[in-house]
């Protein structure tokens, strides 16, 4: 079949060629500008995700810290706990009344009272910590306790008139000279 294009047609199929021309043109710019839209949100999304890891990431580490401190600090606390139990159940041990005629020893130093031990080995044992000989613990004797360094003298206590007295008796010559 043979057409016969006459010179209007001709101009119209021009005129709509150009139209077309121009649609898909402005389809294009707008599927490049969505196209740039789309590149710049997933751009941007990409950036999102990579600090928010980073941020993940800088979070465990501070996770780790924290859980490492934390532990460190339930140890010091359980010893804490321990200590405060061992410290307390010492000093219900030590506040407590001492039964009757119960044998203590107190510490003299240079004649002076140092500190009153529940008995003379505890006493010999603090006295060790403060520097004096752990062996060679002699009775006083005839030498005044001024003269001596450490002196362990045994005490009872009276619970009947609440307070102690000397095991020792003193060196009381008689009266009169009569012995």
């Amino acid at each position: 079949m043979i057409r016969i294009v006459t010179h209007t047609r001709l101009a119209a199929l021009k005129q709509d060629a150009k139209g077309t021309r121009e649609r898909a043109r402005e389809v294009q710019g707008a599927a490049d500008r969505a196209y740039a839209g789309h590149l710049r949100t997933v751009y941007d999304l990409t950036a999102d995700a990579e600090a928010a890891e980073h941020a993940a990431e800088a979070a465990r580490a501070d996770a780790a810290i924290v859980r490492e401190i934390l532990e460190r600090t339930e140890a010091q606390l359980a010893n804490a706990r321990a200590t405060v139990t061992e410290q307390a159940a010492r000093i219900e041990a030590l506040s407590a009344r001492p039964p009757a005629d119960a044998s203590m020893a107190l510490l003299l130093y240079y004649g002076k009272p140092h500190s009153i031990h529940p008995d003379r080995s505890a006493a010999y044992a603090y006295a060790a910590t403060l520097g004096a000989s752990s062996s060679g613990w002699v009775p006083v004797g005839e030498r005044p306790a001024a003269e001596l360094r450490w002196v362990c003298a045994p005490f009872i206590y009276d619970a009947a008139r609440d307070h102690f007295r000397s095991v020792v008796a003193p060196a009381v010559e008689p009266l009169g000279g009569a012995a």
